[in-house]
Protein backbone atom coordinates (compact mmCIF):
# COMPACT_ATOMS: atom_id res chain seq x y z
CA UNK A 1 0.00 0.00 0.00
CA UNK A 2 1.28 3.43 -0.85
CA UNK A 3 2.06 5.84 2.21
CA UNK A 4 -0.18 9.05 2.66
CA UNK A 5 1.82 11.35 3.38
CA UNK A 6 0.86 14.57 5.63
CA UNK A 7 2.27 16.96 2.56
CA UNK A 8 -1.09 15.22 0.28
CA UNK A 9 -3.76 17.43 2.32
CA UNK A 10 -2.30 20.78 1.55
CA UNK A 11 -2.28 19.65 -2.01
CA UNK A 12 -5.40 18.35 -2.19
CA UNK A 13 -6.74 21.69 -0.51
CA UNK A 14 -4.74 24.00 -2.93
CA UNK A 15 -6.38 21.48 -5.82
CA UNK A 16 -9.40 21.93 -4.78
CA UNK A 17 -8.95 25.66 -4.42
CA UNK A 18 -7.72 25.96 -7.99
CA UNK A 19 -10.58 24.32 -9.43
CA UNK A 20 -12.83 26.48 -7.38
CA UNK A 21 -10.86 29.37 -9.07
CA UNK A 22 -11.16 27.68 -12.80
CA UNK A 23 -15.19 27.17 -12.39
CA UNK A 24 -15.21 31.06 -11.62
CA UNK A 25 -13.19 31.95 -14.08
CA UNK A 26 -15.68 30.22 -16.75
CA UNK A 27 -18.62 31.47 -15.56
CA UNK A 28 -16.77 35.17 -15.67
CA UNK A 29 -16.72 34.21 -19.54
CA UNK A 30 -19.88 32.86 -19.86
CA UNK A 31 -21.50 36.24 -18.43
CA UNK A 32 -19.10 38.65 -20.53
CA UNK A 33 -20.40 36.65 -23.78
CA UNK A 34 -24.01 37.15 -22.31
CA UNK A 35 -23.40 41.00 -21.77
CA UNK A 36 -22.14 41.48 -25.22
CA UNK A 37 -24.97 39.77 -26.99
CA UNK A 38 -27.38 42.21 -24.89
CA UNK A 39 -25.29 45.15 -26.08
CA UNK A 40 -25.10 44.74 -29.63
CA UNK A 41 -28.93 43.96 -29.59
CA UNK A 42 -30.32 47.15 -27.84
CA UNK A 43 -28.00 48.97 -30.12
CA UNK A 44 -29.55 47.60 -32.72
CA UNK A 45 -26.54 46.57 -34.63
CA UNK A 46 -27.20 46.74 -38.59
CA UNK A 47 -24.13 48.72 -40.40
CA UNK A 48 -22.14 46.05 -42.43
CA UNK A 49 -18.65 46.33 -41.92
CA UNK A 50 -16.31 46.40 -45.02
CA UNK A 51 -15.39 42.57 -46.23
CA UNK A 52 -17.26 41.01 -44.12
CA UNK A 53 -15.59 42.24 -40.52
CA UNK A 54 -18.66 41.82 -38.59
CA UNK A 55 -19.12 38.45 -39.61
CA UNK A 56 -15.63 37.42 -38.36
CA UNK A 57 -16.15 39.26 -35.34
CA UNK A 58 -18.56 37.06 -34.07
CA UNK A 59 -17.60 33.97 -34.95
CA UNK A 60 -14.49 34.98 -32.86
CA UNK A 61 -16.75 35.10 -29.80
CA UNK A 62 -18.43 32.07 -31.06
CA UNK A 63 -14.78 30.08 -31.37
CA UNK A 64 -13.98 31.29 -27.62
CA UNK A 65 -16.68 29.92 -25.96
CA UNK A 66 -16.80 26.15 -27.39
CA UNK A 67 -12.88 26.46 -26.58
CA UNK A 68 -13.84 27.15 -23.08
CA UNK A 69 -16.33 24.83 -23.04
CA UNK A 70 -14.00 22.08 -24.33
CA UNK A 71 -11.64 23.19 -22.43
CA UNK A 72 -13.71 22.97 -19.05
CA UNK A 73 -14.98 19.57 -20.01
CA UNK A 74 -11.72 18.04 -20.62
CA UNK A 75 -10.54 19.40 -16.85
CA UNK A 76 -13.88 17.65 -15.36
CA UNK A 77 -12.86 14.40 -17.31
CA UNK A 78 -9.24 14.66 -16.04
CA UNK A 79 -11.00 14.99 -12.32
CA UNK A 80 -13.00 12.34 -12.79
CA UNK A 81 -9.85 10.32 -13.76
CA UNK A 82 -7.70 10.92 -10.80
CA UNK A 83 -10.60 11.15 -8.43
CA UNK A 84 -10.91 7.55 -9.83
CA UNK A 85 -7.33 6.45 -9.72
CA UNK A 86 -7.46 7.88 -5.74
CA UNK A 87 -10.51 5.81 -5.10
CA UNK A 88 -9.38 2.39 -6.77
CA UNK A 89 -5.55 3.21 -4.46
CA UNK A 90 -8.18 3.31 -1.66
CA UNK A 91 -9.67 -0.11 -2.60
CA UNK A 92 -6.44 -1.73 -3.00
CA UNK A 93 -5.22 -0.55 0.55
CA UNK A 94 -8.19 -1.51 2.25
CA UNK A 95 -7.66 -5.25 0.14
CA UNK A 96 -4.38 -5.34 2.19
CA UNK A 97 -5.41 -4.42 5.57
CA UNK A 98 -8.09 -7.05 4.68
CA UNK A 99 -5.63 -9.98 4.14
CA UNK A 100 -3.64 -9.73 7.33
CA UNK A 101 -5.96 -10.63 9.66
CA UNK A 102 -7.51 -12.38 7.09
CA UNK A 103 -11.61 -11.05 6.84
CA UNK A 104 -13.72 -12.88 4.16
CA UNK A 105 -16.28 -10.01 4.39
CA UNK A 106 -13.80 -6.85 4.40
CA UNK A 107 -11.83 -8.73 1.29
CA UNK A 108 -15.52 -9.42 -0.32
CA UNK A 109 -16.11 -5.14 -0.08
CA UNK A 110 -12.63 -4.50 -0.95
CA UNK A 111 -12.70 -6.30 -4.27
CA UNK A 112 -16.02 -4.90 -5.20
CA UNK A 113 -15.13 -1.36 -4.40
CA UNK A 114 -11.56 -2.24 -7.04
CA UNK A 115 -13.84 -4.37 -9.71
CA UNK A 116 -16.40 -1.29 -9.98
CA UNK A 117 -13.12 1.66 -10.23
CA UNK A 118 -11.85 -0.41 -12.78
CA UNK A 119 -15.30 -1.03 -14.59
CA UNK A 120 -15.65 3.50 -14.02
CA UNK A 121 -12.09 3.47 -15.27
CA UNK A 122 -12.25 1.69 -18.53
CA UNK A 123 -15.66 3.26 -19.03
CA UNK A 124 -13.51 6.61 -18.98
CA UNK A 125 -11.17 4.84 -21.56
CA UNK A 126 -13.88 4.55 -24.05
CA UNK A 127 -15.60 8.60 -23.49
CA UNK A 128 -11.81 9.70 -24.04
CA UNK A 129 -11.31 7.56 -27.19
CA UNK A 130 -14.49 8.26 -28.74
CA UNK A 131 -14.37 11.91 -27.75
CA UNK A 132 -17.18 11.74 -25.59
CA UNK A 133 -17.13 14.91 -22.96
CA UNK A 134 -19.95 16.30 -20.85
CA UNK A 135 -20.34 19.42 -22.14
CA UNK A 136 -22.92 20.17 -19.54
CA UNK A 137 -21.81 22.24 -16.35
CA UNK A 138 -18.07 21.29 -16.42
CA UNK A 139 -17.64 23.45 -12.45
CA UNK A 140 -20.10 20.53 -11.10
CA UNK A 141 -18.85 17.75 -12.48
CA UNK A 142 -15.35 19.05 -10.98
CA UNK A 143 -16.16 19.88 -7.71
CA UNK A 144 -17.99 16.49 -7.80
CA UNK A 145 -14.45 14.90 -8.39
CA UNK A 146 -13.31 16.33 -5.77
CA UNK A 147 -15.50 15.28 -3.61
CA UNK A 148 -14.84 11.64 -4.50
CA UNK A 149 -10.86 12.37 -4.54
CA UNK A 150 -10.53 13.75 -0.88
CA UNK A 151 -13.03 11.01 0.56
CA UNK A 152 -10.89 8.29 -0.60
CA UNK A 153 -7.59 10.28 0.65
CA UNK A 154 -9.63 10.07 4.39
CA UNK A 155 -10.36 6.58 3.72
CA UNK A 156 -6.73 6.14 2.87
CA UNK A 157 -6.08 7.87 6.55
CA UNK A 158 -8.53 5.63 8.26
CA UNK A 159 -6.67 2.26 6.82
CA UNK A 160 -3.63 3.62 7.69
CA UNK A 161 -4.71 4.16 11.10
CA UNK A 162 -6.48 1.23 11.76
CA UNK A 163 -2.82 -0.89 10.34
CA UNK A 164 -0.87 1.46 12.55
CA UNK A 165 -2.66 0.43 15.68
CA UNK A 166 -3.13 -2.87 14.82
CA UNK A 167 0.73 -3.11 15.37
CA UNK A 168 0.83 -0.83 18.55
CA UNK A 169 -1.38 -3.42 20.06
CA UNK A 170 1.30 -6.23 18.31
CA UNK A 171 4.06 -4.34 20.17
CA UNK A 172 2.03 -4.16 23.52
CA UNK A 173 1.28 -7.99 23.83
CA UNK A 174 5.20 -8.66 22.72
CA UNK A 175 6.20 -6.34 25.50
CA UNK A 176 3.82 -8.19 27.48
CA UNK A 177 5.04 -11.51 26.99
CA UNK A 178 8.68 -10.12 27.00
CA UNK A 179 8.02 -9.02 30.37
CA UNK A 180 6.77 -12.20 31.10
CA UNK A 181 9.75 -14.05 29.61
CA UNK A 182 11.67 -11.82 32.01
CA UNK A 183 10.16 -12.61 35.13
CA UNK A 184 10.18 -16.06 34.11
CA UNK A 185 14.28 -15.99 33.58
CA UNK A 186 14.42 -13.66 37.31
CA UNK A 187 12.69 -16.84 38.60
CA UNK A 188 14.92 -19.37 37.47
CA UNK A 189 18.28 -17.45 38.22
CA UNK A 190 17.08 -17.20 41.89
CA UNK A 191 16.41 -20.95 42.05
CA UNK A 192 20.16 -21.55 40.24
CA UNK A 193 21.58 -19.06 42.47
CA UNK A 194 20.08 -21.16 45.37
CA UNK A 195 20.75 -24.15 43.88
CA UNK A 196 24.73 -22.79 43.63
CA UNK A 197 24.50 -21.66 47.17
CA UNK A 198 23.18 -25.49 48.67
CA UNK A 199 26.01 -27.37 46.54
CA UNK A 200 28.31 -25.38 48.42
CA UNK A 201 30.83 -23.54 45.49
CA UNK A 202 32.26 -21.55 48.19
CA UNK A 203 32.63 -24.26 51.54
CA UNK A 204 35.22 -25.37 52.31
CA UNK A 205 37.85 -24.10 49.26
CA UNK A 206 41.30 -25.50 49.23
CA UNK A 207 43.70 -23.22 47.57
CA UNK A 208 44.97 -25.52 44.52
CA UNK A 209 40.95 -25.42 43.84
CA UNK A 210 40.14 -21.61 43.79
CA UNK A 211 39.30 -20.34 39.95
CA UNK A 212 37.94 -17.61 38.70
CA UNK A 213 34.22 -18.75 38.98
CA UNK A 214 34.52 -18.67 42.60
CA UNK A 215 36.16 -14.93 42.29
CA UNK A 216 33.09 -13.69 39.58
CA UNK A 217 30.45 -14.80 41.86
CA UNK A 218 31.82 -13.41 44.95
CA UNK A 219 32.17 -10.23 42.63
CA UNK A 220 28.40 -10.31 41.60
CA UNK A 221 27.53 -10.52 45.01
CA UNK A 222 29.81 -7.61 45.98
CA UNK A 223 28.22 -5.54 43.01
CA UNK A 224 24.48 -6.27 44.47
CA UNK A 225 26.10 -4.56 47.93
CA UNK A 226 27.14 -1.97 46.80
CA UNK A 227 24.49 -0.91 44.11
CA UNK A 228 21.98 -1.57 47.98
CA UNK A 229 24.42 0.94 49.35
CA UNK A 230 24.02 3.32 46.91
CA UNK A 231 20.21 3.33 46.66
CA UNK A 232 20.42 4.20 50.41
CA UNK A 233 22.89 7.19 49.57
CA UNK A 234 20.93 8.97 47.27
CA UNK A 235 17.56 8.21 48.75
CA UNK A 236 19.35 10.18 51.43
CA UNK A 237 20.70 12.85 49.76
CA UNK A 238 17.06 13.47 48.00
CA UNK A 239 15.34 13.58 50.82
CA UNK A 240 17.91 16.51 52.11
CA UNK A 241 17.28 18.40 48.50
CA UNK A 242 20.87 17.55 47.02
CA UNK A 243 21.26 17.75 43.36
CA UNK A 244 22.11 14.48 41.57
CA UNK A 245 22.72 15.51 38.13
CA UNK A 246 25.37 18.15 40.00
CA UNK A 247 26.09 15.30 42.25
CA UNK A 248 27.31 13.36 39.21
CA UNK A 249 28.97 15.99 37.28
CA UNK A 250 31.23 16.85 39.93
CA UNK A 251 32.97 13.06 39.89
CA UNK A 252 32.19 12.37 36.23
CA UNK A 253 32.28 15.41 34.32
CA UNK A 254 31.28 16.14 30.20
CA UNK A 255 29.30 12.63 30.14
CA UNK A 256 25.55 13.09 28.47
CA UNK A 257 23.16 10.70 29.89
CA UNK A 258 20.69 8.91 28.12
CA UNK A 259 18.59 8.94 31.40
CA UNK A 260 17.87 10.80 34.30
CA UNK A 261 17.71 7.63 36.66
CA UNK A 262 21.80 6.82 34.74
CA UNK A 263 23.19 9.58 36.51
CA UNK A 264 23.38 7.25 39.83
CA UNK A 265 25.86 5.17 38.24
CA UNK A 266 28.86 7.83 38.18
CA UNK A 267 28.10 7.73 42.28
CA UNK A 268 28.44 3.81 42.69
CA UNK A 269 31.48 4.30 40.49
CA UNK A 270 32.63 6.77 43.02
CA UNK A 271 32.07 4.06 45.53
CA UNK A 272 33.56 0.90 43.98
CA UNK A 273 36.96 3.76 43.31
CA UNK A 274 37.15 4.60 47.40
CA UNK A 275 36.14 0.97 48.07
CA UNK A 276 38.95 -1.09 46.21
CA UNK A 277 41.53 2.09 46.90
CA UNK A 278 44.29 0.04 47.91
CA UNK A 279 43.01 -3.35 46.84
CA UNK A 280 46.31 -4.45 44.85
CA UNK A 281 48.03 -4.11 48.43
CA UNK A 282 48.32 -7.42 50.66
CA UNK A 283 47.39 -5.44 53.37
CA UNK A 284 44.69 -3.57 51.80
CA UNK A 285 46.74 -0.05 52.66
CA UNK A 286 45.51 -0.32 56.08
CA UNK A 287 48.21 1.18 58.42
CA UNK A 288 50.23 -1.25 61.51
CA UNK A 289 48.74 -4.37 59.39
CA UNK A 290 51.83 -7.27 58.99
CA UNK A 291 51.45 -10.34 57.29
CA UNK A 292 53.86 -13.50 57.16
CA UNK A 293 56.85 -12.89 54.95
CA UNK A 294 55.98 -16.15 53.20
CA UNK A 295 53.83 -16.29 50.07
CA UNK A 296 52.33 -19.65 50.97
CA UNK A 297 51.50 -18.80 54.65
CA UNK A 298 50.27 -15.62 53.17
CA UNK A 299 47.97 -17.37 51.14
CA UNK A 300 46.66 -19.83 54.23
CA UNK A 301 46.10 -16.84 55.88
CA UNK A 302 44.11 -14.96 53.28
CA UNK A 303 41.38 -18.35 52.44
CA UNK A 304 41.57 -18.77 56.74
CA UNK A 305 40.10 -14.64 56.51
CA UNK A 306 37.86 -15.56 53.25
CA UNK A 307 36.19 -18.46 55.57
CA UNK A 308 35.98 -16.73 58.81
CA UNK A 309 34.24 -14.08 57.07
CA UNK A 310 32.09 -15.90 54.57
CA UNK A 311 30.55 -17.69 57.39
CA UNK A 312 29.29 -14.80 59.32
CA UNK A 313 27.78 -11.44 58.78
CA UNK A 314 28.95 -8.17 59.17
CA UNK A 315 27.09 -7.32 62.47
CA UNK A 316 28.75 -11.04 63.87
CA UNK A 317 32.31 -10.07 62.73
CA UNK A 318 32.07 -6.08 64.04
CA UNK A 319 30.79 -7.36 67.31
CA UNK A 320 28.59 -5.54 69.94
CA UNK A 321 27.79 -1.62 69.21
CA UNK A 322 29.28 0.90 70.89
CA UNK A 323 32.70 -1.10 71.90
CA UNK A 324 35.97 -0.60 70.56
CA UNK A 325 36.41 -3.39 67.80
CA UNK A 326 40.41 -4.35 66.83
CA UNK A 327 39.42 -6.78 64.06
CA UNK A 328 41.19 -6.44 60.80
CA UNK A 329 38.04 -6.01 59.11
CA UNK A 330 36.58 -3.60 61.52
CA UNK A 331 39.86 -1.43 60.98
CA UNK A 332 38.92 -1.73 57.19
CA UNK A 333 35.53 -0.81 57.77
CA UNK A 334 36.31 2.72 59.74
CA UNK A 335 39.31 3.64 56.87
CA UNK A 336 36.57 2.98 54.20
CA UNK A 337 33.78 4.80 55.84
CA UNK A 338 35.98 8.02 56.88
CA UNK A 339 37.14 7.73 53.13
CA UNK A 340 33.70 7.94 51.37
CA UNK A 341 31.73 9.59 53.52
CA UNK A 342 32.58 13.26 53.65
CA UNK A 343 32.00 15.57 56.79
CA UNK A 344 29.70 17.88 54.73
CA UNK A 345 28.22 14.94 53.61
CA UNK A 346 27.30 13.50 56.70
CA UNK A 347 26.39 16.91 58.42
CA UNK A 348 23.81 17.37 55.35
CA UNK A 349 22.26 13.69 55.27
CA UNK A 350 22.15 13.38 59.54
CA UNK A 351 22.10 16.81 60.89
CA UNK A 352 25.38 15.77 62.83
CA UNK A 353 28.60 14.02 62.75
CA UNK A 354 27.98 11.54 65.77
CA UNK A 355 28.55 8.46 63.44
CA UNK A 356 31.63 10.14 62.13
CA UNK A 357 32.69 10.33 66.26
CA UNK A 358 31.66 6.77 66.80
CA UNK A 359 33.91 5.74 63.71
CA UNK A 360 36.76 7.77 64.30
CA UNK A 361 37.27 6.44 68.25
CA UNK A 362 37.07 2.86 67.26
CA UNK A 363 33.44 1.98 67.69
CA UNK A 364 30.66 0.52 65.86
CA UNK A 365 27.70 2.91 65.46
CA UNK A 366 24.20 1.33 65.51
CA UNK A 367 22.61 2.95 62.52
CA UNK A 368 20.74 1.25 59.89
CA UNK A 369 23.19 3.95 57.51
CA UNK A 370 26.40 2.36 59.04
CA UNK A 371 24.48 -1.29 58.97
CA UNK A 372 24.27 -1.11 54.91
CA UNK A 373 27.90 0.51 54.48
CA UNK A 374 29.56 -2.97 56.39
CA UNK A 375 27.65 -5.26 54.84
CA UNK A 376 29.04 -3.58 51.59
CA UNK A 377 32.33 -3.58 53.30
CA UNK A 378 31.84 -7.39 53.94
CA UNK A 379 31.88 -8.80 50.66
CA UNK A 380 35.03 -6.06 49.24
CA UNK A 381 37.05 -7.33 51.68
CA UNK A 382 35.84 -11.09 50.98
CA UNK A 383 36.80 -10.05 47.00
CA UNK A 384 39.66 -8.86 48.51
CA UNK A 385 40.49 -12.22 50.20
CA UNK A 386 39.77 -14.64 47.45
CA UNK A 387 41.60 -12.83 45.33
CA UNK A 388 44.94 -12.84 46.94
CA UNK A 389 44.39 -16.36 46.96
CA UNK A 390 45.37 -17.01 43.77
CA UNK A 391 48.97 -17.59 42.59
CA UNK A 392 50.11 -14.84 40.91
CA UNK A 393 47.26 -12.74 42.87
CA UNK A 394 44.33 -11.53 40.76
CA UNK A 395 44.23 -7.79 39.95
CA UNK A 396 41.77 -5.13 38.81
CA UNK A 397 41.66 -2.68 36.16
CA UNK A 398 39.29 0.05 34.58
CA UNK A 399 38.97 0.90 30.97
CA UNK A 400 40.07 4.82 30.17
CA UNK A 401 37.41 7.08 29.28
CA UNK A 402 36.53 7.63 25.76
CA UNK A 403 38.31 4.29 24.80
CA UNK A 404 36.46 2.04 22.33
CA UNK A 405 33.89 -0.48 23.45
CA UNK A 406 34.72 -4.08 23.07
CA UNK A 407 33.48 -7.15 24.45
CA UNK A 408 36.60 -8.58 25.47
CA UNK A 409 36.92 -6.35 27.96
CA UNK A 410 33.91 -5.33 29.14
CA UNK A 411 30.26 -5.37 29.11
CA UNK A 412 27.66 -2.20 29.41
CA UNK A 413 25.87 -1.45 32.68
CA UNK A 414 22.74 -0.85 31.14
CA UNK A 415 22.38 -2.78 27.43
CA UNK A 416 20.09 0.13 26.82
CA UNK A 417 21.95 2.35 25.54
CA UNK A 418 22.65 0.46 22.26
CA UNK A 419 18.79 1.01 21.52
CA UNK A 420 18.37 4.83 23.12
CA UNK A 421 21.42 6.11 21.36
CA UNK A 422 21.76 7.47 18.05
CA UNK A 423 25.38 7.53 17.38
CA UNK A 424 26.78 4.11 15.79
CA UNK A 425 30.60 4.71 17.58
CA UNK A 426 29.62 4.45 21.83
CA UNK A 427 32.54 5.46 23.85
CA UNK A 428 33.31 4.37 27.36
CA UNK A 429 32.06 7.24 29.51
CA UNK A 430 33.76 5.74 32.50
CA UNK A 431 33.96 2.53 34.43
CA UNK A 432 31.45 1.72 37.08
CA UNK A 433 32.87 -1.89 37.79
CA UNK A 434 36.35 -2.62 37.58
CA UNK A 435 37.53 -6.18 35.83
CA UNK A 436 39.81 -8.75 37.05
CA UNK A 437 42.69 -10.48 35.88
CA UNK A 438 43.54 -13.77 36.93
CA UNK A 439 46.37 -15.04 34.81
CA UNK A 440 45.20 -14.93 31.39
CA UNK A 441 41.35 -15.16 32.32
CA UNK A 442 39.83 -11.80 32.33
CA UNK A 443 36.67 -11.16 33.93
CA UNK A 444 34.93 -8.20 32.45
CA UNK A 445 34.46 -4.63 33.69
CA UNK A 446 31.59 -3.01 33.90
CA UNK A 447 31.07 0.43 32.00
CA UNK A 448 28.85 3.08 31.01
CA UNK A 449 28.90 4.00 27.19
CA UNK A 450 27.73 7.60 25.83
CA UNK A 451 29.11 10.56 23.88
CA UNK A 452 30.90 12.86 25.71
CA UNK A 453 30.16 16.89 25.69
CA UNK A 454 34.07 17.42 24.27
CA UNK A 455 33.19 14.46 21.12
CA UNK A 456 29.92 16.13 20.19
CA UNK A 457 31.62 19.52 20.26
CA UNK A 458 34.67 18.00 17.90
CA UNK A 459 32.30 16.69 15.68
Amino acid sequence: MDSVKPSAVSSKKSKLARTFAKVLHIRMLSGASAVDDGEEKGKGRTAVKKNGAADSESDSFDCSDEDQQERGAMEAFLAKVFANITALKAGYAQLQYAQCPFDVDGIQVADRSIVSELKSLSELKRCFVKKQFDLILPETAMLSAELVEQKSVVKLYEISLKKLNSQVRLKESEIIFLKEKLEEAKSNNKVLEKRMNQSGLLENLQLSAVNANHLARVLRHTVKTVRNFVELLVDEMKSCGWDIGEAASAIEPHVVYFKEEHKCLALEAFVWRVMLEGFHFPNFALPNESLPSDKKQQKKLYLRRFEETKSLKSKQLLGGHGQKQDSTFAKFCRVKYLQLIHPKMESSLFGNLSQRSVVSSGKIPDTAFFATFADMGRWVWLLHCLAFCFQPEASIFQVNNGCRFTHVYMKPVTEEVFFLSTQPDLRVAFTVVPGFYIGKTVIQSQVYLSQSQQQQHHR
